[in-house]
């Protein structure tokens, strides 16, 4: 099992920067490739962004891709997503979401491929 903690979300002016942790506590997150999904209001999950399990590769949504950075820190066991340049429509509750020790490789894009998540995190982007 693992758990997962999602932190850093906020209100922001378009434009504006900010950073989301997410924490892992009982397994290592090198044993998961993990991700990053959002919902809107009225709309459903979309995937935003993933990490494969060896920590090299990377996957970002087209809408996000220049502007959103996902990284994942070993000793600190924690998954993070810099966003730059926020813009009104990435106004969301953010998830961050973890595979099971089982599967390998990765990056990952469907949110049925993965089987833990946080609870999530608010993020409003201002005009």
């Amino acid at each position: 099992q693992v758990q997962l903690v999602e932190s850093g979300g906020g209100l922001v002016q378009a434009g504006g920067s900010l950073r989301l942790s997410c924490a892992a506590s009982g397994r290592a997150f090198s044993t998961s490739a993990t991700g990053w999904f959002r919902q809107a209001p009225g709309k459903e999950r979309e995937f935003v962004a993933a990490i494969s399990r060896s920590g090299i590769n990377t996957a970002y949504a087209d809408s996000v891709k220049g502007r959103l950075t996902i990284s994942r820190d070993r000793a600190k066991n924690t998954m993070y997503l810099q966003m730059n340049n926020l813009k009104p429509e990435d106004t969301a509750v953010y998830y961050c979401a973890a595979t099971s020790s089982s599967v390998f490789g990765g990056p990952y894009t469907l949110s049925h491929e993965y089987d833990y998540w946080g609870q999530g995190t608010q993020v409003t982007v201002s005009s």
